[in-house]
């Protein structure tokens, strides 16, 4: 109740400071927020090169298909990686000001969120270009958007913890992500590159990969997703975040003894 409470009270705080991050990002460059499409379209476009056509990618809608898996990923990948120095990087607030460091971390995934936003934009232009007719089956995106959410929070909130008391954390953190990149499916189907059992164990078990798979069945397949699979992956997050969210209240008043 008193993360509810807190994020209540604070948010318009976290509205304003994410508009006032994602201005900061954008303010010398002359293309402004076109940066946030062209980076994934970018590599988007590269990726499809690459898997498409050096290594021959079959997957319908391959464009699309990869679009998909950069922006969901490059959602989780830039707050975790970002989270792990959250509270140095907010050295000012933090030692001067109380402000529930959930704030700060929610703050962080309102702007990754909005960028995500303006990815999709893009992927919804493709489907159109596609001519790609939405199903019924359209509704599973919503479940792996909010479970996304919920462990890219929950993962976080034990790396704001962490990263206080551990120096070396972002760069293992970044190698750890940089391995998971690749068995998560981004570049490719795992169900059709990786043999059984182990194409089934990765898309099933790695939550990101399941996520993903879920979210291009969903919007280029019209195809469901296991549904106990879905529930399985939301307990489990809603978990983490519940576990997550009382590590850093217990905790945070000695954060700013140490930074």
């Amino acid at each position: 109740m008193r993360f509810f409470k807190d994020v209540k009270k604070y948010f318009h705080y976290m509205i304003y400071a994410a508009k006032s991050q994602l201005r900061s990002e954008v303010s010398n460059s002359y293309l402004d927020w076109v940066w946030w499409i062209l980076e994934p379209f970018c590599n988007m476009l590269i990726y499809t090169f690459i898997f498409g056509y050096v290594f021959n990618a079959k997957e319908p809608y391959f464009p699309a298909f990869i679009f998909i898996g950069i922006s969901m990923w490059s959602f989780f990948s830039r707050t975790l990686n970002a989270s792990v120095k959250l509270i140095k990087s907010n050295k000012a607030i933090v030692t001067k000001v109380y402000i529930p460091k959930q704030i700060l971390l929610l703050k962080l995934i309102l702007v990754n969120a909005f960028k995500m936003l303006l990815s999709f934009l893009i992927v919804i232009l493709m489907m159109l270009a596609y001519r790609i007719n939405l199903s019924i089956c359209f509704l599973y995106a919503i479940p792996a958007i909010v479970i996304l959410f919920l462990i890219t929070y929950g993962i976080s909130c034990f790396l704001v913890h962490f990263g206080v008391y551990v120096e070396d954390l972002a760069y293992i953190v970044s190698i750890l992500l940089s391995m998971m990149m690749y068995l998560t499916g981004i570049f490719y189907s795992i169900e059709n590159r990786v043999p059984d059992p182990f194409g089934y164990l990765l898309n099933t078990y790695n939550p990101i990969a399941f996520l993903i798979h879920t979210m291009r069945n969903s919007l280029l397949y019209q195809k469901g997703t296991s549904a106990v699979f879905l529930m399985f992956w939301l307990l489990i997050s809603l978990l983490i975040a519940v576990i997550g969210t009382r590590l850093i209240y217990k905790n945070e008043n000695n954060y700013v003894k140490v930074v």
